[in-house]
Protein backbone atom coordinates (compact mmCIF):
# COMPACT_ATOMS: atom_id res chain seq x y z
CA UNK A 1 0.00 0.00 0.00
CA UNK A 2 1.42 3.00 -0.75
CA UNK A 3 0.41 7.03 0.19
CA UNK A 4 -2.29 7.53 -1.91
CA UNK A 5 -4.02 4.12 -1.83
CA UNK A 6 -3.72 4.85 2.20
CA UNK A 7 -5.18 8.10 1.98
CA UNK A 8 -8.09 6.38 0.32
CA UNK A 9 -8.37 3.69 2.24
CA UNK A 10 -8.62 6.02 5.47
CA UNK A 11 -10.81 8.04 3.74
CA UNK A 12 -13.30 5.53 2.94
CA UNK A 13 -13.32 4.00 6.32
CA UNK A 14 -14.10 7.69 7.88
CA UNK A 15 -16.19 9.71 5.35
CA UNK A 16 -13.37 12.51 5.66
CA UNK A 17 -12.55 13.87 2.33
CA UNK A 18 -9.32 12.83 0.55
CA UNK A 19 -7.98 16.26 0.71
CA UNK A 20 -8.38 16.13 4.40
CA UNK A 21 -6.71 12.85 5.12
CA UNK A 22 -3.48 13.94 2.86
CA UNK A 23 -3.43 17.37 5.00
CA UNK A 24 -3.70 15.30 8.24
CA UNK A 25 -0.85 12.96 7.24
CA UNK A 26 1.34 15.60 5.94
CA UNK A 27 0.71 17.15 8.99
CA UNK A 28 1.50 14.01 10.99
CA UNK A 29 4.52 13.23 8.72
CA UNK A 30 6.02 16.71 9.40
CA UNK A 31 5.33 16.92 12.96
CA UNK A 32 6.77 13.67 13.81
CA UNK A 33 10.23 14.91 11.86
CA UNK A 34 10.47 18.21 13.27
CA UNK A 35 10.52 16.77 16.95
CA UNK A 36 12.47 13.73 15.94
CA UNK A 37 14.63 16.20 14.82
CA UNK A 38 14.96 18.11 17.53
CA UNK A 39 15.60 14.90 19.79
CA UNK A 40 12.14 14.18 20.99
CA UNK A 41 10.70 11.20 21.09
CA UNK A 42 7.45 10.48 19.28
CA UNK A 43 5.05 7.75 20.36
CA UNK A 44 1.78 6.26 19.21
CA UNK A 45 1.19 3.71 21.81
CA UNK A 46 0.61 -0.04 20.72
CA UNK A 47 1.60 1.17 17.33
CA UNK A 48 5.39 2.99 16.63
CA UNK A 49 7.77 4.88 18.34
CA UNK A 50 10.21 7.43 16.50
CA UNK A 51 13.46 8.69 18.22
CA UNK A 52 16.78 10.24 17.16
CA UNK A 53 19.79 7.89 18.15
CA UNK A 54 23.17 9.39 18.59
CA UNK A 55 26.29 7.14 17.18
CA UNK A 56 29.66 7.64 18.65
CA UNK A 57 32.42 7.76 16.61
CA UNK A 58 34.17 4.63 15.81
CA UNK A 59 36.90 2.75 13.83
CA UNK A 60 35.72 0.58 10.79
CA UNK A 61 37.87 -1.42 8.28
CA UNK A 62 37.69 -0.76 4.56
CA UNK A 63 36.41 -4.10 3.11
CA UNK A 64 38.30 -4.02 0.14
CA UNK A 65 41.71 -2.95 1.35
CA UNK A 66 41.08 -4.01 5.22
CA UNK A 67 42.34 -0.14 6.14
CA UNK A 68 41.08 1.21 9.63
CA UNK A 69 38.99 4.06 8.74
CA UNK A 70 37.44 6.98 11.10
CA UNK A 71 33.75 6.87 11.05
CA UNK A 72 32.49 10.26 12.82
CA UNK A 73 29.75 10.48 15.11
CA UNK A 74 26.15 10.51 13.81
CA UNK A 75 22.41 11.09 14.43
CA UNK A 76 19.97 8.65 12.83
CA UNK A 77 16.74 7.82 13.59
CA UNK A 78 15.08 4.96 14.83
CA UNK A 79 11.76 3.47 14.58
CA UNK A 80 10.39 1.13 16.90
CA UNK A 81 7.15 -1.17 16.80
CA UNK A 82 4.77 -0.93 18.96
CA UNK A 83 3.44 -4.22 21.00
CA UNK A 84 0.12 -3.98 19.98
CA UNK A 85 1.07 -3.92 16.31
CA UNK A 86 3.51 -6.85 16.63
CA UNK A 87 0.88 -9.24 18.24
CA UNK A 88 -1.78 -8.39 15.68
CA UNK A 89 1.07 -9.36 12.65
CA UNK A 90 2.01 -12.36 14.24
CA UNK A 91 -1.85 -13.30 14.81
Amino acid sequence: MNKTELVEAIAAKTGATKSTVNEIIAALEDTVVTNVSKGEKVVITGFVSFERVDRKARTARNPQTGEAIQVKASKAPKVSIGAAFKKAVKG
